[in-house]
C-alpha cells in the first residue's frame, strides 16, 4: 500500500514539464500548417506577377485586333497565336497556356480545354487570379475581362493564361525548408533548456527538504525564511506557524503531566503513609480493631482520590482527542442533565445539599449535535465542582433552557457557595488550578474539562456571581455557570491550542 502510493503521488517537477512542454508540442504542428499556407503566399507572388504581365499584354494585343474591322477572324486567330507565342513561354518545369474568348465565348485563340470563370464579367478590366485544373492538372490562371465599355464596337473578350504549378511548389518547399529545418535543432534544444531551468528553479526546495530532513526531531524552531524563494516563503510561513503551535502545546503537555504527577503524588503518599502507620501499629503489638479500620478508611479515601484524579485525566485526553469529532450524534441535553443529576442525588444527600433539575424533561428544542460522552462529562463536572464547594444545607441547581429563537440551548449549573472572585474567574478554566481561599479537596481539573468539552462543541461558557456581592448574602455569592451550545451543529470544531489547553 505504501508503495502505492509513492507511484501516485504527483511530482510537481512533472506537471510543470508537462504544462511547459505540452503547449509547445501542440503550437508546432500548427505552426507547420501556417508555415506551408505563408509560404504558397509568398510563392505564388513572383509567379503570379509574370501572369499577370503576360495576361495585361496579350489582353492590349488582343484590344488592338478586334478593334479593327478589316481583320477576319481566321486573321485574328493567327495573329494572337503568333503573338501569343512570344509572350507565354513555358520551361522544363512548367507548361503554360492562353486563351482567347469572343463575343458569347466564341474561342478565338488559345487551349479550348481551359475551363472559363463562372463570375460575371466585371465593370472593370483588372487581372484577376485563381486556381483551375487543367486536363487532371492543377493550374494558376490570370484572366482579365474586356468588356463592351473597353471595345468601340461592343465586343466582349477574355484573356486567361495558365500555369502548371511545378516551380511554385519547389520554391514552397525550399521556404519551408529553410523554416522548417532549424526548428528541429531549436526544438531539443528548447526542452533541454526547459529541463535545466526548471532543475535549477526548484533546487531551493530541495535545499529546504535537506535542512528540514537534518533538524533533529525535538528541534521545532522557526524555518530561516531569508533564503528561500518568494512563491515557497507562504508555505514556509505556514510551516513555521504550525511548528510554533506544536512546540507550545508539547510544552503545555509536558506542563501538564508534570503537574499530574506532582497531583498524584499526594494521595499516594497518603496511601504509602497510612499503609506504614498501619503497619507499625501491628508491628509494635498496640493494633486494635479501630485503629486499624481508620487506617483502611484513610487508605479507601487516599484510594478513591487517587481513582478520581486519574479518572479526570482520562477525561481530559478524551476532550483532547481530535478524533471525537468524528462521533458526533444527536444528544438531548435535558436527558443527559437530568442522568447526571440523579446519579449525584446520594451525594448530594449525605452532604446535605438541596440538589436539584429545572427545565424541560426532553424534547426538540433541547437537541444537539456532540459527542454524548463528553457532553456527559462536561455536565458531570459542572455539578461535581458545584457539589465540592458548596456547604452543608446549601443548594445545587442544575437547569437547561431552550431559546424560543432556535439558536441555541442553554445549561446552567447555580450553587450557593463562595462564588469565583471576578479577577480569577478566567484562571479556573487552567487544570490544577484552585480558587484561593479554599480548603475543598479537589484536583483542579473539573473546569478545565468542561472548557475543553465545549470549545469542541463550539458552545460559551461563562461563570458570574449567583447573587449580588453586597447584602446578606455577600458571604456565599454563589456560582452561576453557564454553556450555550449552538443548534444545527454539524460537526464539533477543534480548538485552538492555548495557555489554557493541557
Amino acid at each position: 500500500m505504501l508503495t502505492l502510493s509513492r507511484r501516485e503521488r504527483r511530482s510537481l517537477f512533472g506537471e510543470i514539464l508537462d504544462w511547459m512542454l505540452a503547449p509547445l508540442l501542440l503550437l508546432w504542428p500548427m505552426s507547420l500548417g501556417l508555415t506551408w499556407v505563408v509560404a504558397q503566399a509568398i510563392a505564388n507572388r513572383p509567379y503570379d506577377r509574370e501572369l499577370a504581365d503576360a495576361a495585361r499584354a496579350l489582353a492590349r494585343q488582343v484590344s488592338v485586333q478586334l478593334a479593327d474591322p478589316a481583320l477576319t477572324p481566321s486573321v485574328v486567330r493567327a495573329d494572337l497565336e503568333a503573338l501569343a507565342a512570344g509572350l507565354v513561354r513555358g520551361d522544363d518545369d512548367d507548361r503554360l497556356y492562353f486563351q482567347v474568348l469572343g463575343r458569347r465565348g466564341a474561342l478565338l485563340a488559345g487551349d479550348a480545354a481551359l475551363p472559363v470563370p463562372a463570375e460575371e464579367p466585371p465593370a472593370e478590366s483588372a487581372v484577376r487570379f485563381r486556381d483551375a485544373v487543367l486536363g487532371e492538372e492543377p493550374v494558376r490562371v490570370a484572366y482579365v475581362w474586356l468588356s463592351g465599355a473597353a471595345q468601340p464596337q461592343g465586343n466582349d473578350a477574355l484573356v486567361q493564361v495558365a500555369e502548371t504549378l511545378g516551380r511554385r511548389s519547389q520554391l514552397a518547399t525550399e521556404i519551408i525548408k529553410g523554416v522548417i529545418l532549424p526548428q528541429f535543432v531549436i526544438l531539443p534544444l528548447a526542452v533541454l533548456l526547459v529541463w535545466f531551468a526548471l532543475l535549477r528553479g526548484i533546487r531551493p526546495l530541495a535545499d529546504l527538504q535537506r535542512r528540514i530532513r537534518g533538524r533533529e526531531s525535538t528541534d521545532l524552531s522557526p524555518i530561516p525564511e531569508a533564503d528561500v524563494p518568494e512563491e515557497v516563503a507562504p508555505l514556509v510561513s505556514a510551516i513555521n506557524d504550525l511548528l510554533q503551535r506544536l512546540d507550545k502545546t508539547i510544552a503545555t503537555q509536558r506542563h501538564f503531566l508534570a503537574d499530574a504527577a506532582h497531583q498524584l503524588k499526594t494521595p499516594l503518599a497518603g496511601l504509602r503513609m497510612q499503609a506504614e502507620l498501619a503497619e507499625r501499629e501491628v508491628d509494635s503489638g498496640r493494633s486494635d480493631a479501630q485503629t486499624i479500620k481508620h487506617a483502611l478508611r484513610q487508605i479507601a479515601m487516599s484510594t478513591e482520590r487517587a481513582a478520581h484524579m486519574v479518572n479526570q485525566l482520562l477525561s481530559m485526553a478524551r476532550a483532547e482527542d481530535s478524533g471525537q469529532a468524528a462521533r458526533h450524534q444527536p444528544i438531548d441535553l435535558a436527558a443527559v442533565t437530568r442522568a447526571v443529576v440523579r446519579d449525584f442525588v446520594p451525594r448530594a444527600m449525605e452532604r446535605r445539599i438541596d440538589l436539584g433539575y429545572e427545565g424541560p424533561d426532553a424534547g426538540p428544542a433541547t437537541r444537539l449535535v456532540g459527542e454524548p460522552v463528553l457532553v456527559s462529562e462536561m455536565v458531570r463536572n459542572l455539578v461535581d465542582n458545584a457539589l465540592i464547594y458548596t456547604p452543608p444545607g446549601g443548594t445545587v441547581t442544575a437547569r437547561v433552557m431552550a431559546d424560543p429563537f432556535g439558536q441555541v440551548v442553554v445549561l446552567q449549573v447555580e450553587d450557593t457557595g463562595p462564588g469565583i472572585a471576578p479577577a480569577e474567574r478566567e484562571a479556573v478554566f487552567r487544570p490544577f488550578y484552585r480558587a484561593l481561599g479554599t480548603q475543598v479537596d479537589g484536583s483542579g481539573l473539573g473546569l478545565a474539562i468542561v472548557l475543553e468539552v465545549a470549545q469542541w462543541h463550539d458552545a460559551e461558557v461563562t461563570v458570574v456571581d449567583a447573587r449580588p456581592r453586597s447584602g446578606p448574602t455577600a458571604a456565599l455569592p454563589g456560582a452561576l455557570f453557564t454553556v450555550r451550545f449552538p443548534l444545527g451543529l454539524e460537526a464539533p470544531i477543534a480548538p485552538t491550542p492555548g495557555p489554557a489547553k493541557a
